[in-house]
């Protein structure tokens, strides 16, 4: 069983043969976009910030999010470069906002070819689909590659201590899991994972789509 229905062979072809570039990054298109900025907009992203969209998939945030950006300040990465081409070719109004070269293939963190200078980062809907493994790389990576990034943001569902080894019911609804997509984590090793690659967390209560839980990792030196 793969360990994410994302790294099946084949998935991201059929997904997109089959017009579905929308659904297969989560569904509630309009209303997750809209939180993701919100959210965005209360932790003081800016215009003048150059943002990393780690997962940006179909570009459901980077077609409400570049046009508010300067020119330039928007890259993306996801495991699939087609999704995100279909998502500019589909959603983007102002192409002339994003040279699609911004756009780049990444499926382990180690973002090639995104520059160093990035101010913000967002992994929304990432770690929900990944093992704590993938979370823990991506956090070394993310200091390691940019040394001056404000903050790194995230999110993960979270299990309490005593049911951390077995499916959860989250507030929202969904089941999650130890094992299986959608993954949960506990709080505590989250924390000891993000202060082990040199960030401090704060961990905001803002309800999010399924129950998710937005931290905001700060470099700590």
């Amino acid at each position: 069983m793969a360990i994410s229905p994302y790294l099946k062979p084949g998935f991201y072809d059929d997904a997109l043969a089959k017009g579905r570039h929308r659904d297969i990054v989560g569904g509630r298109w309009d209303e997750t976009g809209r939180i993701q900025m919100r959210m965005l907009a209360d932790v003081g992203v800016a215009p003048s910030d150059r943002f990393l969209d780690i997962g940006a998939g179909s570009l459901r945030l980077g077609c409400k999010l570049i046009p508010l950006l300067e020119a330039s300040n928007y890259w993306a990465t996801d495991a699939s470069r087609a999704l995100m081409l279909r998502g500019y070719e589909l959603e983007l109004e102002d192409k002339a906002r994003l040279d699609p070269a911004r756009l780049i293939e990444d499926a382990d963190f180690s973002f090639p070819g995104i520059p160093e200078d990035i101010d913000v980062a967002l992994a929304f809907g990432v770690f929900t689909h990944l093992p704590l493994t993938y979370l823990e790389r991506a956090l070394a990576s993310v200091r390691r590659k940019f040394p001056g990034m404000r903050m790194f943001l995230f999110t993960v569902f979270l299990a309490p201590d005593m049911a951390a080894d077995q499916s959860h019911r989250q507030a929202d609804g969904v089941v999650t899991h130890p094992d299986r997509t959608p993954y949960h984590f506990q709080a505590s090793t989250v924390a000891s994972l993000a202060n082990a690659a040199g960030f401090e967390i704060e961990i905001r209560t803002d309800r999010l789509p399924r129950g998710q839980v937005l931290y905001i990792a700060r470099p700590t030196t």
